[in-house]
């Protein structure tokens, strides 16, 4: 059974936290990556790094606010490989905010990111992948898709739009054997995480808290987060499409005390 071996895989927001684990984790495992930042230093230390322990390895600077960049970031990985076999779509903004006083421009900065950005980026690559027979496309959601933390309430609906744009697409596209999944990521441990706790939310103790909420003694790590990537974009996934996964330490739902 193949799995990532020279497939070519762009993954978005790929400079820090769960982008960064998973380009680090696609590339241990033999794929061609690209890696995606806004920042073009940022992503081309990574892509140093990678091409440094042996992997075949590019980096892209893009802002995905910006229609042309999201076409432009697909295109580079084309260009550079001659194909896209998947495409990640991480990058996400977690930018605070409640529904009843969060400012209309903050609103649009978040869904053109979150939800419309994934969306250019899926068009961008079908058009390589159905002449290429086929392909993977993978979005990195949030269990705040579901309701969603109140102060997470844009990024909350951006998420669960993004489930619907995963299962619309995968519906259309699976005609080209072209497969679309997400992942609705539960409480992660990465950089930007331990930022806002202890920066914006002043709480240096938080993670001690936060572990002693979790069954399995830990938060999910980027690498929890990668392996099911793997199982998406490879072809141990081959018939899969339009799945859901909710990749938490319990069900979504469930009373916190069971």
């Amino acid at each position: 059974m193949a799995g990532l071996a020279q497939k070519v895989a762009l993954v978005t927001g790929s400079t820090s936290g769960i982008g960064r684990g998973i380009v680090e984790h696609f590339a241990a495992r033999g794929a061609r990556v690209v890696v995606h930042g806004r920042r073009a230093q940022q992503a081309e230390e990574i892509a140093d790094r990678l091409r440094a322990g042996g992997h075949d390895a590019a980096a892209v600077a893009a802002d995905l606010a910006k229609v042309d960049d999201c076409r432009r970031a697909v295109r580079f990985t084309i260009e550079r490989f001659g194909r896209i076999d998947v495409l990640v779509n991480n990058a996400a903004l977690t930018t605070r905010g409640y529904l009843e006083d969060v400012a209309v421009e903050v609103w649009d900065t978040i869904m053109h990111v979150n939800l419309r950005a994934p969306f250019i980026c899926l068009q961008e690559a079908v058009r390589s992948m159905k002449t290429n027979g086929g392909g993977s496309i993978v979005n990195i959601g949030s269990v705040n898709a579901y309701i969603g933390e109140p102060k997470l309430g844009p990024y909350s609906v951006s998420k669960g739009g993004l489930m619907t744009l995963t299962r619309n697409a995968a519906a259309t596209l699976n005609r080209y054997r072209i497969r679309v999944n997400q992942i609705n990521v539960g409480w992660t441990l990465t950089e930007g995480e331990e930022r806002v706790k202890r920066d914006e939310e002043h709480d240096p103790d938080w993670l001690e808290k936060a572990i002693k909420t979790r069954p399995f003694g830990r938060l999910l790590t980027p690498n929890d987060i990668a392996v099911a990537v793997d199982y998406f974009a490879s072809d141990a996934s081959e018939c899969v499409t339009g799945a859901v996964m909710d990749l938490e330490q319990y069900p979504v739902g469930a009373p916190p005390n069971w």
